[in-house]
């Protein structure tokens, strides 16, 4: 009885990455890809060089530029500057 148990599901683990294998195969030759997150835009803190997301980040806008920055001690430091 375990000898059939273990054949059964040595025989579902080999027919799965038999599958997976054919699935990348498919998805490489027809071109397809699968992106779940978007991309986010990624700018760099001008005081420390940390990179943060544009989006949720402070800012601040001198003249016709806009710099953003990971901390409110980061900015305040370049206002001071």
């Amino acid at each position: 009885m375990i000898k059939v148990l273990l054949i059964a599901i040595l025989v579902l683990l080999i027919a799965r990455a038999f599958w997976r294998v054919v699935d990348g195969i498919l998805d490489a030759a027809g071109g397809r890809r699968e992106t779940r997150v978007p991309p986010v835009k990624l700018v760099r803190d001008p005081v420390c060089g940390t990179y943060v997301a544009q989006n949720p980040a402070l800012s601040l806008t001198t003249g016709r530029t806009t710099h953003y920055f990971c901390s409110e001690e980061c900015r305040s430091k370049y206002r001071a500057a």
